[in-house]
């Protein structure tokens, strides 16, 4: 019995690689989803710094009573102008605790951002360095997870909150964990 060259095993284990790859992504809901980075798990440590004078966010916040929300944002980030608005309408309409983290935007241009669209966050920090973003799994702004009273990530958005992720994702995490 021959047996294959280097070179030809090589390669079928390359393609048994990306055809694992292939299936695994097939078998998600929406395979051009992310994947739910971090849902059931407990929120990471935050690694941030204050936003001008404004309340910063502690991990403290994470774990109180309730439902939230910590929502990924920067100043230079067309789609987080585009969910502002509902993001403010949300917390108007529900209550909800909402957490803004600044990824690597200066200061003064994300104060900007706030004075010219409105701060409806509850706390607001900063994240220079994109550290704390990492740790959370965020691969591209804006980002938005809802978090329980325990700390745990319930749910992920990728992009920007609209009226459909607001239906399909946001309101159906806090309903099944009981609060709305």
């Amino acid at each position: 019995m021959a047996s294959l060259p280097r070179s030809a095993l090589m390669s079928l284990a390359g393609v048994a690689v990306l055809a694992a790859i292939f299936y695994a992504g097939s078998r998600r809901e929406d395979p051009n989803a992310p994947p739910p980075t971090l849902v059931g798990q407990a929120a990471p440590a935050l690694t941030l710094e204050p936003l001008a004078d404004l309340r910063p966010l502690r991990d403290e916040d994470l774990t109180a009573p309730g439902m939230k929300l910590v929502n990924f944002w920067a100043s230079w980030c067309t789609p987080c102008r585009v969910e502002h608005p509902n993001l403010a309408a949300l917390t108007e309409e529900t209550g909800i605790p909402i957490y803004g983290v600044n990824f690597k935007d200066q200061p003064d241009k994300a104060m900007g951002f706030l004075a010219e669209l409105g701060n409806f966050y509850a706390a607001v920090a900063a994240d220079p360095d994109g550290r704390t973003a990492r740790d959370w799994g965020v691969f591209g702004l804006p980002e938005t997870f809802v978090v329980d009273g325990d700390g745990r990530i319930v749910a992920r958005v990728a992009g920007p909150v609209t009226e459909r992720t607001l239906e399909g994702t946001i309101r159906p995490a806090l309903e099944a964990s009981g609060r709305d």
